[in-house]
């Protein structure tokens, strides 16, 4: 039977979508995977971009959607990986006990992208998040501290 896991951020636009549709390209075989945030912020364009330059398309399964949302759905979570520190900080207690949550930080392309001198900088910053969390999912769960 395959591990429900859920990947978690503040606005499920970008790094959380990313660990979604990069666990259900490559690990599905092992999780049935899911993303939330605190708030949903919707999917964003660039995330978006970057991920169909890799041949996966996240709006195809994908939505922005509310950890709230998830649980009132009555998905049980085996794992949960909160990918920025709000959303660690802010994560709530799983009852009974049996969700295990780690935290795995990655950079916010949106926030770092404020910074990039022209468009193709911002998108580089994207393609990097991109590939690290490719490389943290591909390693799964053996990239669990």
């Amino acid at each position: 039977m395959r591990q429900k896991i859920l990947f978690l951020c503040t606005g499920n636009s970008c790094r959380s979508q990313m660990g979604e549709a990069w666990a259900r390209a490559m690990k599905s075989d092992l999780y049935e995977a899911y993303s939330a945030g605190t708030i949903a912020k919707g999917l964003n364009p660039k995330m978006v971009q970057v991920m169909k330059e890799v041949g996966i398309d996240p709006t195809i399964h994908q939505t922005s959607k509310t950890l709230k949302s998830v649980l009132d759905a009555g998905v049980q979570l085996d794992l949960v990986i909160t990918v920025c520190g709000h959303a660690h900080e802010t994560c709530p207690i799983f009852p009974g006990g049996t969700t295990k949550v780690v935290h795995v930080g990655f950079e916010d392309p949106p926030e770092l992208e404020k910074s990039a001198a022209t468009p193709e900088d911002a998108l580089n910053h994207y393609r990097r998040v991109r590939d690290q969390i490719r490389d943290f999912v591909s390693r799964l769960p053996g990239s669990l501290p």
